[in-house]
């Protein structure tokens, strides 16, 4: 279903609401009798675009030229550009097998200083949600990334036990007073976290609310970023690069050589 405002997937047991107007956010995500995600047009769950995380200053550089972008997290920049513009939907489709898709798309605009268009798809099953996301030029190639940002639940309100959170990590980007990784990679320290980590063989991060519900998060990119220190959210974001990536290891997306990524998020009631 489409509204103005809203898109809706639903399953027998599950149901998907995503708000183009508000940076193609996921709004809400339950699962049977559970909301998963917290509420608010700043939260669900957005797409990091066409940077995620920390930029030092908001500033990178493409080959020599130094782009300034604006501090929305002073003295950096932060999370993108396209959670805070309006995407186009597409109408709804379902796949062979039934499961309901959807399709949103982006031209990236100041003060993003290159045009291209980023696109995002959802398809959406009884026991899983997969994220897909693209940055395409038609134009000058530029560095870029994705990842998604949820906010999960710390406690589903139903009377259960607080997420738990368990990984693998390969590594931890030391952080630095800053909040952004320092080059060095460490071994994985205990939380609470506002971090970000490699996964070499792929993101895997388990989250468990006893009794009630377990999620796993998926991506074939190696780098995940966990944040646990607030009292009732988590976050667990998938992404192609490490904050300020733009900077240390920057991704060149070219007329070419478009950036892909996705991420399933599979569950099962417990």
């Amino acid at each position: 279903m489409t509204t103005a405002h809203e898109t809706t997937l639903t399953t027998r047991t599950s149901s998907l609401t995503v708000r183009p107007d508000l940076g193609a956010r996921l709004s809400s995500l339950r699962v049977g009798e559970y909301e998963l995600l917290r509420p608010g047009d700043h939260y669900g769950s957005f797409p990091m675009a066409p940077f995620c995380g920390r930029t030092r200053d908001g500033r990178f550089t493409n080959g020599g030229t130094i782009h300034q972008l604006p501090l929305n997290d002073d003295p950096n920049a932060i999370h993108g550009t396209a959670r805070d513009h309006g995407w186009k939907a597409a109408p709804i489709t379902d796949t062979e097998d039934g499961r309901p898709t959807a399709a949103f798309t982006y031209d990236l605009a100041e003060p993003w200083p290159y045009t291209g268009r980023v696109t995002q798809t959802m398809e959406l099953g009884e026991d899983a949600l997969t994220l897909r996301m693209g940055i395409e030029t038609y134009g000058d190639s530029f560095p870029g990334q994705v990842g998604w940002h949820p906010w999960f639940r710390r406690n589903l309100g139903h009377g259960g036990e607080d997420v738990k959170i368990e990984f693998q990590p390969g590594w931890q980007e030391e952080r630095g007073a800053d909040h952004l990784p320092t080059g060095r990679r460490i071994d994985p320290l205990p939380g609470p976290w506002d971090d970000c980590f490699g996964m070499p063989d792929g993101v895997t991060v388990l989250l468990t609310w006893p009794g009630e519900l377990e999620l796993t998060v998926t991506s074939q990119e190696k780098w995940v970023v966990v944040y646990d220190e607030q009292a009732d959210w988590v976050c667990v974001e998938p992404q192609t690069g490490p904050p300020n990536g733009l900077n240390t290891q920057p991704r060149l997306i070219t007329p070419i050589d478009p950036l892909e990524a996705s991420t399933t998020w599979s569950w099962r009631l417990l």
